[in-house]
């Protein structure tokens, strides 16, 4: 059974020619909302429908979207709300230190001494690197930041994630 992974949300429309506003969940946008790009779009009940890309610009925090055919707020407004996402055949291969969110999500954190710290739930992008929320059994959640100090090690086939914390990091 294919696989689709979520590249961003439509929140609402945007003007009267067909365009949306999306929030996105992808480190690619530009490549997922490039002029021709087929985006799958799923909501609640219906069977997902493919939507190709006219065009792409920024505005604010929203990727603004526009689909072949779809030149007015009304062909348009039936769609908010809805999820759109890509084949996980589209992937692309990434550098070395580089992964996918839906790569880290649910990885068992621990330290070099081997003390379980949680499992990462959830990832922040924060310009300059990313947060990782590591879930911790009957503590709050832990942020980790993805940089060189911390993350020491990414094993995707063992599902681990190996850290170094710097002081200051686990105060409860």
């Amino acid at each position: 059974m294919e696989e689709y992974l979520e590249v961003g949300s439509i929140v609402n429309t945007q003007g009267l020619k067909g365009e949306v506003r999306v929030v996105s969940v992808t480190d690619f946008a530009e490549k997922r909302y490039k002029k021709g790009s087929e985006l799958l779009l799923f909501q609640d009940g219906k069977d997902p429908i493919t939507l190709t890309v006219k065009s792409h610009r920024k505005h604010k925090n929203f990727d603004l979207l526009t689909f072949e055919s779809k030149n007015s707020i009304e062909a348009v407004e039936i769609y908010k709300g809805g999820i759109l996402k890509v084949s996980t055949d589209d992937l692309h291969e990434l550098p070395g230190d580089e992964y996918y969110y839906h790569e880290i999500i649910g990885l068992t954190v621990k330290t070099k001494e081997d003390e379980i710290l949680g499992e990462v739930k959830e990832i922040l992008p924060l310009g300059s690197n990313d947060v990782w929320v590591v879930q911790r059994k009957g503590k709050k959640d832990l942020l980790l930041p993805y940089i060189k100090d911390v993350v020491q090690k990414v094993d995707l086939n063992e599902g681990i994630v190996e850290v170094t914390l710097l002081e200051g990091m686990l105060d409860e």
